[in-house]
């Protein structure tokens, strides 16, 4: 069997849950997720348990909330005037906006409430604060640095 090593491409199956078994994301029906162990593409918590699994193996990882988006932040809960917010934009609680740094850098908010004269927003990360569960399937891997797999 073949295993996965820091810098291989891999393909991966995967469903995400949180503690109470809400599931937050799949490839289930869809192509497998295609990523370079190591290099940060998915949460540091995960991409280490991908080191050393081995094609066709299959593993329900746990991953702490430190090691995936981090706790969770009040000080990035920020109350807005209404005003701060284009009259054009139908707010509801839930709403995801996307504002603009003073460097310059995009980031979500999610609006958690409203009224006439301001607007509440969480720039948390949907997933912060949560140990998350996954159950994780190396389908293949398509590349390795340095070797060809043929």
């Amino acid at each position: 069997m073949t295993e996965v090593r820091s810098g291989d491409v891999v393909l991966v199956h995967y469903t995400g849950r949180l503690e109470d078994g809400t599931q937050f994301g799949s490839s289930a029906g869809q192509d497998p997720l295609e990523l370079r162990v190591g290099a940060g593409q998915v949460i540091p918590g995960l991409d280490r348990q991908l080191d050393g699994m081995t094609v066709g193996e299959e593993a329900t990882v746990t991953v702490p909330a430190d090691e995936a988006y981090g706790p969770r932040d009040e000080r990035q809960v920020h109350v807005l005037p209404r005003s701060a917010i284009p009259a054009t934009i139908d707010l509801s609680v839930g709403r995801a906006l996307e504002a603009t740094t003073r460097e310059g850098e995009q980031m979500q908010l999610v609006v958690t409430d409203f009224d006439d004269d301001q607007v509440t927003v969480d720039a948390n990360h949907p997933l912060a604060g949560h140990d998350l569960t996954f159950d994780v399937r190396i389908v293949e891997v398509v590349g390795r640095e340095g070797a060809s797999l043929m």
